[in-house]
């Protein structure tokens, strides 16, 4: 059971038959009557998100979810392949179930696939990945104003603000969750 008081950034809990996972909260003390929790859920089969607003005290059901560790393999007539790396079954995803993890993934790259009631919803990439910059703007002399950057185009399709000194063929790493520039890679 996971109370109110637990709640915090991506705790997984099941609202209404369904898995979801909290995006934000907030506890707010109201004038005479009790406190209540503001919540913004993500629903992990779906991918929509919701509010609602719990009183203070609340217990819900912990998702009966899994984790697997699997291999992304391929892409072929718009599903993605993916090999469980311990029975090496191969599980097909579409462009709609894996979202913006799409952008962070390449062939023979390790994920995690969160399965719920036997049924994989989700592929969570490492939350760094290092992929190579295939297309951005040159550099000029001068452009080394502090905290600008320019758009630069990943491997595997993804979009990155970089800084100016970053150029095509550098490998950078990027934070999965937010899409920021960390660092260049050496």
């Amino acid at each position: 059971m996971i109370a109110t008081s637990d709640f915090r950034k991506g705790a997984k809990l099941e609202y209404k038959g369904e898995p979801v996972e909290i995006i934000d909260f907030q506890h707010v003390k109201m004038g005479r009557g009790g406190a209540v929790v503001k919540t913004k859920m993500k629903n992990l089969r779906t991918g929509n998100v919701l509010e609602d607003t719990f009183r203070s005290g609340d217990k819900f059901e912990s998702p009966s979810l899994e984790e697997k560790e699997m291999q992304y393999l391929y892409l072929q007539d718009g599903l993605h392949y993916f090999m469980d790396n311990e029975t090496y079954e191969q599980m097909p995803f579409s462009d709609s179930q894996l979202g913006d993890t799409k952008k962070f993934i390449k062939e023979n790259m390790s994920v995690r696939v969160l399965y719920y009631k036997g049924t994989p919803i989700k592929v969570e990439p490492p939350l760094f990945v290092e992929l190579a910059v295939s297309e951005t703007e040159p550099a000029f002399r001068g452009d080394t104003a502090s905290g600008s950057s320019k758009p630069a185009t990943l491997e595997t399709g993804a979009v990155v603000k970089v800084p100016f000194h970053i150029q095509i063929g550098d490998v950078i790493k990027v934070d999965t969750r937010t899409s920021d520039y960390i660092e260049k890679v050496k």
